[in-house]
C-alpha cells in the first residue's frame, strides 16, 4: 500500500502523520495523525470524482500528496495543539 509518513517531534512530543489509500472498496484517502503512539485525530477525502478517469492514479496520488502536506502544515499553524499539547487551547 503506497502513502506518505512524516516522523516529527512538536514541541517536544514525538507525532507521526501517515497518510494513504484505503482501496478501491473504500474510496478515499485518510490522514492519521499520532501523538505518542496513539490516535490523536483523522482526517478523510472521498476521491470518487475521480474514479474512471484515465488519470485517476495521478489525481489520486496528487489528492494524497497534498492533503498530506496540509495537515503538516496545519501542525505547524498549532490547529491541532488542543489534541497535540494537553495544556494548549484550540485555535482557530
Amino acid at each position: 500500500m503506497f502513502g506518505f509518513n512524516t516522523k516529527l517531534d512538536y514541541k517536544g512530543r514525538p507525532v507521526h502523520v501517515q497518510t494513504q489509500d484505503a482501496g478501491p472498496a473504500a474510496q478515499y484517502i485518510e490522514s492519521l495523525i499520532y501523538v505518542s503512539g496513539k490516535l490523536a485525530s483523522s482526517r478523510k477525502s472521498s476521491y470518487t470524482h475521480v474514479l474512471g478517469t484515465p488519470q485517476s492514479k495521478t489525481a489520486i496520488r496528487a489528492m494524497m500528496e497534498e492533503q498530506h502536506g496540509v495537515v503538516l502544515r496545519e501542525i505547524e499553524d498549532g490547529r491541532f495543539d488542543h489534541l497535540l499539547c494537553p495544556d494548549a487551547k484550540p485555535r482557530g
